[in-house]
């Protein structure tokens, strides 16, 4: 008999909530270290400390035989999806505000919802659709397409990075939905810590020494490439910060995803966008522009929208009488 996935919708919405609460204050940590050090180096560290507090959550779910798979290149796959989710955006945070690719990362509810139906096999409505639709148009205007270039913040192509970390981080949690059913979220968690260790020291190997920033003034590329520094003594504590919150994103999410379908989980994904404006404002002293703010509402909108539809079929499912054989 094949196993089939939990459906645990109220755990699993808790579990969400933890996890995009956690990643905002990763990415306001990132975005706060993204001027003295490469990426490469600050995933190695957070994933390197954030796998020993792993490791430490698959003792408490099993032991060590829950790390064993019948899956595993699904699970690099899956891995990579998230790697490739991380560097772009990140690389776009070190360019524009924190609200603004937040914003334009929250484009990945969306592909989820959509994308749930040719991989997942799930039911999304014409309405649903017609508002994810919506929240889609929102992602548009915080591209600008009718803006000069030399008017933006960023270049188009690092404005689209946060929209292809979208894709590839909703490809990565419709795997999770997949994996879950067999794979515990502590697992799932070590599974994406030691693929990122892999990636950047595979990155320290190639530009660790900073061979390929000499001349570069993009503050993204020079985010990605340049050398390896060592870290100061304060800037350790908020490296181990992040790697203990990075096992906290990384396990609750993959919980999250375990324990209900997609569409339901993936709306309260919109909690970040209001952290993410918080942030900039508290501790960059960025706040959005009129399109930002349009996009944003566009959004939310659709999301709770989805969200206040999907919770009113399922009372009249409940309500309808059962029929009898």
């Amino acid at each position: 008999m094949t196993a089939q996935p939990q459906n645990r919708a109220s755990l699993a919405i808790l579990f969400v909530l933890a996890g995009v609460t956690a990643i905002s204050i990763n990415d306001m940590l990132i975005k706060q270290l993204s001027g003295g050090y490469p990426l490469h180096e600050i995933v190695f560290l957070r994933s390197g400390i954030g796998i020993l507090f792993s490791l430490i959550m698959v003792q408490m779910e099993g032991g060590w035989h829950i790390l064993k798979t019948r899956r595993p290149f699904l699970h690099i796959l899956r891995g990579l999806l998230i790697v490739v989710a991380n560097m772009s955006y990140f690389v776009a945070l070190a360019a524009i505000p924190l609200a603004d690719a937040t914003a334009l990362f929250f484009a990945a509810p969306l592909f989820i919802t959509v994308l749930s139906i040719p991989i997942l096999g799930e039911k999304v409505g014409i309405i649903r659709m017609s508002a994810v639709l919506v929240g889609f148009a929102g992602v548009v205007i915080m591209q600008r397409p009718w803006a000069d270039a030399d008017s933006l913040q960023a270049s188009r192509l690092v404005l689209l990075l946060p929209v292809l970390a979208a894709l590839t981080y909703a490809l990565n949690q419709l795997m999770t939905r997949k994996l879950g059913v067999e794979s515990k979220a502590s697992a799932l968690s070590v599974y994406i810590q030691a693929t990122f260790i892999v990636v950047s020291l595979g990155f320290f190997v190639v530009a660790g020494d900073g061979r390929f920033v000499e001349g570069v003034d993009n503050p993204s590329w020079q985010f990605l490439l340049r050398a390896w520094v060592w870290p100061t003594p304060q800037d350790w504590w908020w490296m181990i910060g992040m790697g203990a919150n990075a096992a906290v994103v990384g396990y609750c999410l993959s919980q999250a995803y375990r324990l209900a379908d997609a569409a339901t989980v993936a709306p309260f994904e919109y909690v970040g966008l209001p952290l993410a404006v918080f942030w900039g404002w508290a501790i960059f002293a960025e706040l959005p522009v009129w399109e930002v703010w349009a996009g944003i509402a566009l959004i939310l909108g659709s999301g709770l929208f989805v969200f206040l539809r999907e919770r009113q079929r399922a009372r009249i499912v409940a309500r309808a009488p059962v029929r009898r054989r």
